[in-house]
């Protein structure tokens, strides 16, 4: 059976950064002094110093009452920014003539939804054949993008002459409203806009996909949640999942994950950025040295976390590293998301 390989990832934000923006102007959503002074405190902790969003006038289309944005307003911005970021992401592969060759496109996105959709749109203006075979993966959150991969892979395992474009493009940004609790602080706080495109396919180049496991975490159902609400999407982001991710690493699902292996045998952490202490307690977990989630907090820092989209910027800065002489080896990939879910991967590059 063939092994599948991702050749190549670009990735793409929008132009506005608005991370400090948003520090700004977040104070005058929140009523209680309390709860204004733990959100600064909060926004001096989350080790992000930029986040990007397609929403162009934050201030504009939000005003100071964001739930008063309605869904229907909401899906509006989506469909007019998605499809130009994630075409921005495509163009960035340089793909030209090869286009053509593109036989699987897969879509990740969780942030938004219309049809005919964002694989039309990239069909149409990129030079992608109309016969492609299409799939979409939506609403399933942040680890979608490794769930892309696997199908990805499926794909190529099956049909060695595949060429698959896989695309995972987010709008958290849309999202935004009025906080009501704590945790909807909080994933206001390290939400942003991305888009990773990425072509898998049995050419021996690039990084090669190993072994995926997906792991539940039992009775953490209501800690991560996502729905559609009148006014948008609603994020439920509990303060108790990094604590049951720790818990949820333990020896016998590492065992599962790592294909009986130990992490000491393991040389490159792609870890899901969901937040500072999403990091932290996988590090802690796995007793990991400091510089083992590097390139997973330069990627928090730089974007915030864009859901589905946020492993594979992690991935994509690891293939840079290795291309420039960079650390190499047997890799982990984990991304977590509703459920509680962990989604895993194994890799080597």
């Amino acid at each position: 059976m063939p092994t599948a390989y991702v050749n190549q990832i670009s990735t793409a934000v929008p132009a506005l950064d608005c991370h400090d923006m948003f520090i700004e102007y977040a104070p005058e959503l929140i009523e209680e002094r309390g709860k204004m002074l733990l959100f600064k405190r909060m926004a001096e902790r989350a080790h992000i110093n930029h986040r990007w969003s397609a929403v162009e006038d934050p201030a504009g289309f939000y005003g100071l009452n964001p739930s008063a944005v309605d869904t229907e307003t909401r899906m509006i911005e989506y469909e007019d920014k998605a499809p130009k970021l994630a075409q921005k992401a495509v163009e960035g592969l340089n793909l030209g003539d090869a286009a053509e060759e593109i036989t699987h496109l897969v879509l990740v996105t969780c942030t938004g939804f219309y049809s005919p959709g964002i694989d039309y749109d990239l069909i149409k203006n990129c030079g992608i054949s109309p016969n492609v075979d299409r799939t979409q993966i939506g609403f399933m959150g942040c680890f979608a993008g490794i769930t892309g991969l696997k199908t990805a892979n499926n794909i190529v395992r099956a049909n060695p002459s595949a060429k698959v474009l896989l695309v995972s493009v987010e709008l958290c940004s849309v999202h935004l409203q009025k906080p009501k609790s704590l945790e909807s602080m909080l994933s206001f706080l390290i939400f942003g806009d991305g888009c990773a495109a990425a072509i898998i396919s049995a050419e021996a180049t690039g990084l090669e996909l190993d072994s995926f496991k997906q792991v539940m975490v039992p009775e953490t159902r209501d800690l991560i949640t996502w729905r559609i609400g009148n006014a948008g999407f609603d994020m439920v982001l509990s303060g108790k999942v990094p604590g049951q991710l720790g818990k949820a690493l333990n020896a016998e699902n590492l065992k599962l994950i790592l294909g009986g292996r130990t992490p000491a045998d393991i040389d490159l952490w792609a870890i899901h950025p969901g937040g500072r202490t999403i990091l932290d307690a996988v590090e802690n977990a796995l007793e990991l040295e400091p510089e083992a989630l590097a390139v997973s907090r330069h990627v928090l820092q730089n974007y915030g976390n864009m859901s589905s989209a946020t492993v594979l910027f992690v991935l994509a800065e690891m293939m840079k590293q290795a291309a420039e002489g960079g650390p190499t080896g047997l890799g982990s990939a984990m991304a977590f998301g509703p459920g509680l879910t962990a989604e895993t991967m194994l890799f080597r590059l």
